[in-house]
């Protein structure tokens, strides 16, 4: 099999090109958050239900992704990551013409739909085409133009909302994605170690079911749900704080935090080539525990240990998602595109679930009971982590210690 290696023209053609898928997705898909404040003066809305703008559409993505994880079996990598590309640009324009927060709802649930066909097969054509050693580098450089779309994405929608107006905001995001899209059908190189197979739902059914069993991709699969659930969490709510008192920050100033997500494009990227050198279990662990160090400095009432906060959470959020995610590709022995799409299911459910029970309980208990549900939730994350690196000792230490050459033994007559 011909493998893309790291230093080739190919390899930064295949890197960019996901670097600007990665931000399409997320610049469309994340252009909502800042502006829920908004939607909740405009209609007349609570904060938890001006969350709903981004929890439609990412249960709608993670739903959506165990169809299109299958269906790329069938059909090829490239051909539906660009469509998908293409009509949720379409659809997010069409957002900014929504009359009232029900119709708003609708486009961005269909947007949802729509982006669900390349996270679900991009972390397979990456594991099929590049060279296992610098998977690790291309997978963080795909997080990281995430990152760079996750933070572009809410603050153009923030500054354009504040002087513009949230219609403005959103159609801006869809024509910036239009040329993402472009970008990525020229630059992507096509399939080359993709085996088609057969449309066979009952065996697709039957694998979906096996990966499940594997007791290292379901505790993948929940690292996931509680990564994204405390992120959306954290970010759906820290605009209603800043924008409240003490603070009384405006909505362009408020958009400008989501700078920290700056910090995702480094640390995944960094630890990628960390994990290529010492391994993931432990790099897996230490990001954790930077990510709960720093939710925890968000209870701090000074608004430069918030910050301060919000920046650390974000190194370890995306670095624990850079290893998660690259961990599913490796561990999965057959198709990786369904294994990867029910680890991002889980995922962006957990940013549905997260996202909005994450208001219940800033509703009632405010910020410090929202930071505690988070803290749990990383916490389970890290004795999950714990729990993998402890299988995967047992794993090494059996290789080891299991003769590699055994003679067979045979019997002779006398």
């Amino acid at each position: 099999m011909s493998y893309i290696r790291h230093g080739t023209p190919v390899f930064r053609k295949t890197s960019f090109a996901f670097f600007a898928a990665g931000f399409n997705t997320f610049a469309i898909l994340y252009c909502a958050q800042p502006l829920m404040p908004e939607f909740s003066r405009e209609f007349s809305i609570s904060p938890t239900t001006a969350s709903l703008s981004l929890s439609v559409t990412t249960i709608a993505l993670a739903i959506s992704m165990l169809v299109f994880g299958s269906l790329s079996e069938v059909w090829g990598r490239k051909p539906i990551m660009v469509i998908s590309m293409l009509v949720a640009s379409v659809l997010c324009i069409l957002t900014a013409f929504s009359p009232d927060f029900h119709l708003l709802l609708a486009f961005r649930t269909m947007v949802g739909i729509a982006l669900a066909g390349l996270p679900s097969i991009a972390m397979a054509y990456l594991g099929e085409e590049i060279e296992p050693k610098s998977l690790g580098t291309a997978m963080g450089l795909y997080i990281s133009g995430n990152a760079i779309g996750a933070v572009c994405g809410r603050i153009i929608s923030g500054m354009l909302s504040d002087y513009l107006g949230w219609h403005i905001a959103i159609g801006g995001i869809g024509l910036i994605s239009l040329v993402a899209t472009l970008i990525f059908w020229i630059s992507l190189p096509p399939s080359q170690n993709f085996q088609p197979r057969k449309l066979e739902i009952g065996r697709l059914g039957k694998s979906l079911v096996d990966h499940l069993k594997d007791p290292e991709l379901l505790c993948l699969y929940t690292m996931g749900f509680l990564l994204l659930g405390s992120n959306a969490a954290l970010f759906n709510y820290i605009g209603y704080v800043l924008i409240a008192q003490p603070y009384s920050l405006s909505q362009t100033l408020v958009s400008w935090i989501f700078i920290v997500m700056i910090i995702g494009m480094f640390s995944s990227a960094w630890t990628g080539k960390l994990v290529d050198r010492h391994g993931k279990q432990k790099i897996l662990i230490i990001n954790l525990l930077i990510a709960f160090v720093g939710v925890c400095l968000t209870l701090d009432s000074d608004l430069f240990m918030k910050i301060l906060g919000l920046g650390l959470f974000t190194f370890g959020f995306f670095a624990g998602h850079s290893i998660a995610s690259s961990w599913v590709g490796q561990r999965a022995l057959h198709n990786k595109a369904q294994a990867s799409s029910l680890y991002l299911f889980l995922y962006y459910a957990g940013s549905s679930v997260g996202g909005t029970v994450g208001g219940v309980f800033w509703s009632i208990f405010g910020w410090g009971g929202l930071i505690g549900m988070i803290a749990g939730f990383l916490l389970l994350a890290l004795i999950l982590s714990v729990y993998l690196s402890k299988r995967q000792y047992r794993y090494k230490h059996y290789d080891v210690l299991r003769p590699q050459n055994p003679v067979k033994q045979t019997s002779r007559n006398p």
